[in-house]
């Protein structure tokens, strides 16, 4: 019988100086139980390690920088962990409030056969307004469908629908809760990519369920620049090709036309008041980033087409495993 209900697995990496906030929150989270706190860090060299030394309510694991894997390191964490569920953040990903926790296990408990949960995403304060409409939409969305989800809400449609499959298997590790029973059965794949969504996409396919938890919460987003947006957009194309056999945006004439319409979009889209004043350089930089995420799907659908060295210094993650 494991020894705590559930554990939080943090990956880190030269996290300071947000990882604070990160972990202000993690440690008083509110629970009917005990629940540990594990963070993995690859090889800091920003004083990281020693701010999680400090705490004494953490267990940390220091692994070298080449032996980082997005699923291998979380195979690691879910390993060492003495718990029936663990949850994930990554070193950027702030719970909102204190029942973050509570929130993502009261979810997995609703039914045994129920694998993994994600929870839901919005963005920081000092995030753009486009950004924060984007991570609204994106989340509000799955409200559209049951919370929980399997293969068998449609067969047929799972089989022959792409958006579907994608929906089915949509998991989010920067905020995740697995069952550790499923996944001594089920671990991660040791890959570079989408590591999470393909875990969700082999439990969804071994028949297990898997759910969605709109009140755990955590601050997490990102503006690109240009040249971030255009090198993680490659990434994301070029592995969902090799694992999943979708192609974002394959065809040049077609990704010149869409990189057209989405830049003036972004000059004529009105946002809600919620997410802020939207300025002239918003607009600039949103039309840039579109332009950078069409250009980036689209040459990572071609990947193979290009000289081994531009693919390399395309790729973002490539760096991130030479590191």
């Amino acid at each position: 019988m494991a020894k705590y209900r559930a554990a939080i697995v943090i990956l880190t990496k030269n996290a300071m100086p947000g990882l604070r906030n990160v972990m202000s929150k993690v440690l008083a989270q509110q629970t009917p139980w005990n629940y540990e706190v594990i963070v993995i860090d690859s090889g800091s060299s920003d004083g990281t390690t020693a701010y999680l030394r400090e705490l004494n309510a953490v267990r940390l694991i220091e692994i070298p920088p080449e032996d980082f894997g997005h699923g291998r390191t979380r195979n690691l964490g879910v390993h060492v962990a003495d718990a029936d569920f663990v949850a994930f953040l990554t070193h950027d990903a702030e719970p909102v409030n204190t029942d973050w926790l509570a929130d993502l296990v009261a979810v997995a408990e609703q039914d045994e056969r129920i694998a993994g949960v994600f929870g839901r995403h919005i963005a920081y304060d000092s995030a753009s307004p486009f950004t924060k409409n984007d991570l609204h939409q994106h989340f509000e969305g799955f409200l559209r469908h049951p919370l929980i989800v399997s293969r068998d809400l449609d067969t047929a449609r799972y089989e022959t629908d792409q958006g579907w499959r994608q929906l089915l298997h949509f998991y989010s590790d920067n905020n995740s809760l697995l069952r550790k029973s499923v996944w001594q059965i089920l671990p991660y794949p040791d890959v570079e990519f989408a590591e999470d969504q393909l875990w969700a996409r082999s439990i969804i396919e071994a028949g297990y369920l898997k759910a969605y938890a709109p009140n755990a919460t955590v601050y997490h987003s990102h503006d690109y620049s240009f040249l971030d947006q255009l090198r993680r957009a490659f990434d994301e194309s070029r592995n969902f090709k090799k694992y999943f056999g979708y192609r974002l945006s394959p065809h040049p004439l077609k990704a010149l036309e869409s990189m057209a319409k989405l830049a003036l979009q972004a000059f004529r889209q009105n946002l809600d008041s919620r997410f802020g004043t939207v300025t002239i350089k918003d607009r600039v930089e949103r039309a840039a980033q579109r332009v950078a995420l069409v250009a980036g799907h689209c040459l990572g659908a071609n990947h193979e087409k290009l000289p081994v060295f531009l693919s390399t210094r395309l790729s973002l993650d490539s760096r991130l495993f030479r590191a």
